[in-house]
């Protein structure tokens, strides 16, 4: 008769042995069963370890990175907000705009995009504006 276990002979201390013989006196319990479960929890726990000690380290550099960068996100967004909200309030109460300054705003809208481009090193695909020659007045 062909089994698929191998036998293993080891010695044990006899403070273990006793201890494994008295796990075993419960009916349906024997050693193979309770050797094997503690084998392979110690080896999946060892594995484990492993992984830890070799992928830790790049993902706790990777962790502090993105917990840098999402700093940075989040005072970058502060700023903007707080410019943005300066900047409505302090033309909420001006007249319209002539023609002119229409003109003058679409062309240093051009400059803030190509330069923004430029940093970015990317085309960034600016939103439609009218032509300058239209008679729309607002930017």
């Amino acid at each position: 008769m062909k089994t698929f276990k191998t036998r293993h002979q080891f010695y044990l201390p006899d403070a273990l042995s006793e201890k494994l013989d008295a796990l075993t006196a419960a009916p349906g319990a024997s050693k193979t069963t309770i050797l094997t479960d503690a084998l392979t929890a110690w080896l999946e726990r060892k594995a484990g370890s492993e992984l830890d000690q070799r992928f830790g380290p790049r993902l706790d550099r990777q962790s502090r990175a993105a917990e840098r960068l999402e700093r940075k996100v989040d005072a970058l967004t502060e700023i903007l907000g707080l410019f943005v909200q300066h900047q409505l309030t302090l033309v909420a109460h001006q007249p319209a705009f002539d023609h002119e300054t229409a003109q003058l705003g679409r062309v240093r809208y051009q400059r803030f995009m190509e330069l923004v481009e430029r940093r970015l090193g990317t085309t960034v695909e600016p939103e439609r504006l009218p032509p300058a020659n239209s008679k729309e007045t607002k930017p």
